[in-house]
């Protein structure tokens, strides 16, 4: 199935905000960033950069709490939790990040093409 993407340009995520929000047939990902809020705002720009042109619905939070990321057992500033997991650690290139959600959607890239 093909989708239309926005062109959103690249930008530091809102809380809350909900990614690809015109793709209301797909399911809605929930996705926190725990650590301080420089390398969050960094990489939720890095996020909305790698992912806007995936078939995939993000809704995005921010937490700042480290003990709220020590009882998660969080080791790495910052992380990604998508839909309750660990999915990304540290402050990842774009590329990483599409690669991750690229394998998360079963999208197939440019070499796969």
């Amino acid at each position: 199935m093909r989708y239309k993407i926005e062109s959103i340009a690249c930008h530091t995520m809102n809380e809350g905000e909900v990614l690809n929000s015109h793709l209301k047939d797909l399911s809605l990902h929930e996705a926190t960033l725990y650590g301080d809020k420089i390398l969050t705002a960094k990489f939720s720009k890095r996020l909305s950069c790698a992912i806007k042109h995936l078939p995939i619905r993000l809704r995005f939070h921010y937490n700042y709490s480290t003990q709220d990321a020590i009882k998660r057992g969080l080791a790495k500033d910052p992380t990604l939790i998508l839909d309750d997991k660990i999915f990304l650690e540290g402050l990842v290139s774009a590329e990483e990040i599409t690669k991750a959600f690229n394998n998360l959607v079963n999208y197939p890239t440019a070499k796969q093409v």
